[in-house]
């Protein structure tokens, strides 16, 4: 899906001059990246980072900011919250296969508290206060939320729930822009280069350097145009982010999300998997996508969502990113909002009703045969739907599919409804095979020797489902792993 000549690994033999060297070379400074730079440096190793963008960040530092942790953090205890890891373990093994690593992500459940203390101690600050209404995030500074569909159905009849959606303090946010992932990134970032990390900025890795064995000793990259050597003493950490802006990767691997990326960096190019693979590396899960669904979650838990063909298809209640899955892949894309005046002005009115949003209804009408004909639905199609819903919301109940009893209302009149074809776009999950301790995997079934690999361009927690956290969470935490790999 490359030039071969472009990604193929260089020998160190055909190396005349090293332009740079560190004990550790750490391509990608995100979150991944500075996690890997951090324990490696405490662990005595010279690191390098080489950032291909003029500045720290990448994806996380744009995103909302959740890291997804649990088991009974401090900050859970202190909000009141009960969690176990094997209570943790069972909701993200239901909820994010099928075909998940069970090790990982029973190893990374068990560490879970351990990893937020990590973060704490490198300065990232969690405000003790819990936000418990739909939204995509927080709306202020709150610092605890369901991030992943815990508490709806199916999930909260499986585990415990427990919000594990755990949110960086962030006053003044600006959603898509400065929000919550900031406020980690930045003190990761002021304790990396405290411990003395050197960065290269403008710096894009090209290929991977082997020696005589195979085992990588260093990268090949370009800084303004100009080709540069990098040698690795003891290993490189591949940090690069996934391949959701590779149009060809996106079409031979994860078609779904043909023309609708949004919700990743340009700057995920799929080279990190690149270079690895052409030295033999396995990939896992490169179908695995999560897709964000553009709905107001306030508007769409006190409504009902229904497909193509009218139906419904999905608790209206639950984790928008689980929505957009099922609207995608499940769907054909085909979505519409069904809600009446009275429900759509008290969604409107609360806090976490993004502008967004804010759109006038596609249609409405005084019956839901009128709204049926205007929609162009089969006749007694969305009747049948909205029938069969309000017969037993009026007990305060969702039997088809579980929608919790306090959004569950029958629909009235006037009612509306907002055209939601389409409105979806994602990200990969899938990537390179790692370890435990974050080693990149060799076809065979061993470790490429001097290569580690963590975040996006690998194939972490998510198989298939996604809650909001996994990137940021198994990022970091892998991340961690990577670099006290590497520098051993």
């Amino acid at each position: 899906m490359s030039d071969a000549a472009t990604i193929r690994p260089l020998r160190a033999s055909e190396i005349s001059e090293w332009d740079k060297e560190a004990d550790v070379v750490v391509a990608g400074y995100g979150i991944a990246g500075v996690c890997a730079a951090i324990e490696s440096a405490r662990a005595g190793a010279d690191v390098l980072i080489l950032e291909r963008t003029g500045g720290w960040g990448g994806a996380a530092a744009m995103a909302g900011g959740f890291i997804y942790l649990g088991g009974g953090t401090p900050l859970q205890q202190a909000l009141g919250f009960d969690d176990t890891p094997e209570n943790m373990e069972t909701f993200l093994l239901a909820a994010l296969g099928p075909g998940v690593d069970k090790a990982k992500i029973a190893d990374y459940c068990q560490g879970s508290v351990e990893h937020y203390k990590w973060l704490v101690s490198c300065g990232v600050p969690f405000r003790e206060t819990f936000w418990g209404q739909p939204g995509w995030e927080p709306p202020h500074d709150e610092g605890l939320m369901y991030s992943g569909g815990e508490n709806a159905a199916p999930f909260n009849a499986i585990a415990k729930p427990a919000p594990r959606g755990h949110v960086p303090q962030m006053a003044d946010k600006r959603i898509g822009q400065k929000s919550g992932g900031y406020m980690l990134m930045k003190p990761l970032a002021e304790t990396a280069e405290g411990l003395g990390v050197r960065v290269e900025y403008d710096t894009r890795i090209r290929r991977l350097i082997v020696d005589h064995t195979d085992r990588v000793v260093g990268v090949l990259a370009t800084q303004f145009g100009k080709q540069v050597a990098i040698r690795a003493e003891r290993g490189v950490v591949l940090a690069t982010g996934s391949f959701a802006y590779h149009q060809k990767m996106i079409e031979g691997y994860a078609p779904r999300l043909i023309g609708r990326p949004a919700a990743a960096i340009e700057e995920h190019d799929g080279i990190g998997i690149l270079v690895a693979q052409a030295l033999g590396a396995e990939l896992a899960h490169m179908d695995a996508t999560e897709v964000a669904f553009f709905g107001d979650p306030q508007m769409m838990a006190r409504g009902i969502l229904v497909n193509g063909r009218g139906q419904r298809y999905i608790p209206e209640d639950t984790y928008p990113g689980r929505i957009g899955q099922a609207t995608l892949i499940q769907q054909d894309n085909q979505a519409y909002l069904i809600i009446d005046e009275q429900s759509l002005e008290a969604a409107l009115a609360t806090e976490t009703s993004t502008p967004f949003f804010r759109q006038p209804p596609t249609w409405a009408a005084e019956t839901v045969a009128e709204l049926e004909a205007d929609m162009g639905l089969p006749r007694l199609a969305l009747q049948g739907t909205v029938d069969a819903y309000n017969l037993h919301a009026a007990d305060g109940k969702d039997p088809l599919l579980g929608k919790k009893p306090e959004w569950v209302e029958p629909i009235g009149s006037p009612l509306a409804a907002f055209d939601m074809r389409g409105f979806t776009a994602g990200f990969t999950l899938g990537g390179l095979r790692t370890d435990l301790d974050s080693r990149v995997m060799h076809v065979s079934g061993e470790p490429i020797a001097g290569l580690f690999a963590a975040g996006r361009c690998t194939s972490g927690l998510c198989a298939g489902g996604y809650v909001s956290g996994a990137s940021l969470g198994d990022g970091s935490f892998y991340g961690r792993r990577a670099g006290l790999a590497a520098a051993k």
